[in-house]
């Protein structure tokens, strides 16, 4: 297992089989679990092909299982970001934290990926609604 992360906010390890593992610590650490998983059911709901898939969620131990995205990106010019970023946003989620940080590219693919939902938000006047 490899370690990507480790700050305050979150661990993020990747396995060698390609799962993504992140748990959430520090302040506030439930409520950003919580609303990253949210934004992660309802995109995978409206079928984003650009973000990470939930495969576990440990509520107790604020820990998810996701699929990888690939690798993080070194060089990515600003327009490209906020084409990234103002796609998200047609699936109905801002991201609230536009930063290069949060891209990955997919190789197999050859797709820029969103990762890292904490502070996500929903965008109300999208007509598309959460599923339980």
């Amino acid at each position: 297992m490899q370690a990507v992360k480790d700050t305050l906010r979150a661990t993020v390890h990747v396995t060698f089989d390609g799962r993504v593992l992140k748990q959430f610590r520090g302040p506030q650490a439930a409520e950003r679990f919580t609303n990253e998983v949210k934004m992660l059911r309802f995109l995978d709901q409206h079928h984003c092909p650009f973000v990470p898939r939930l495969l576990e969620i440990d509520e107790s131990a604020l820990k998810i299982v996701t699929t990888s995205c690939g690798s993080r990106v070194e060089h990515l010019d600003e327009g490209r970001l906020q084409e990234l970023f103002d796609e998200l946003e047609q699936y109905g989620v801002r991201h609230d934290d536009r930063d290069k940080r949060n891209i990955t590219y997919r190789q197999r693919d050859g797709r820029f990926c969103i990762i890292d939902f904490e502070f996500a938000t929903m965008i109300e006047d999208k007509g598309l609604k959460a599923e339980d």
